[in-house]
């Protein structure tokens, strides 16, 4: 069975910073585009971060870019999102996602492989 699951989510202050990850497991996802997405209350799902399958090429979302680091680790079949400056506007549910078709259609949120999420709230 397929699975990306997700951790690292918590409460955190404003200025603060955790570090998410996302475990996969049932396949190697080295030959896989994976980036991160968030929803947060009221919002649609919006892309926050995506990786190449060899780590050579990020993107970000604007709201995010200069404060998240994504990268991974494919002997680990794991990718991970970096999170600095928190902003209590980045509070939402964080979801981990795989494509193998690449990070422009993963971007698009195209991606049959999706984790279940973890929570990041920052308090003001």
């Amino acid at each position: 069975q397929v699975q990306l699951v997700e951790s690292g989510g918590g409460l955190v202050q404003a200025g603060g910073s955790l570090r998410l990850s996302c475990a996969a497991s049932g396949r190697t996802f080295s030959s896989d585009a994976m980036g991160w997405f968030r929803q947060a209350p009221g919002k649609e799902r919006e892309f926050v971060a995506g990786i190449s399958w060899s780590g050579s090429s990020t993107y970000y979302a604007d709201s995010v870019k200069g404060r998240f680091t994504i990268s991974r680790d494919n002997a680990k079949n794991t990718v991970y999102l970096q999170m600095n400056s928190l902003k209590p506007e980045d509070t939402a549910v964080y979801y981990c996602a795989a494509n193998s078709l690449g990070t422009s259609r993963l971007r698009l949120g195209v991606a049959p492989y999706w984790g279940q999420g973890t929570q990041v709230t920052v308090s003001s």
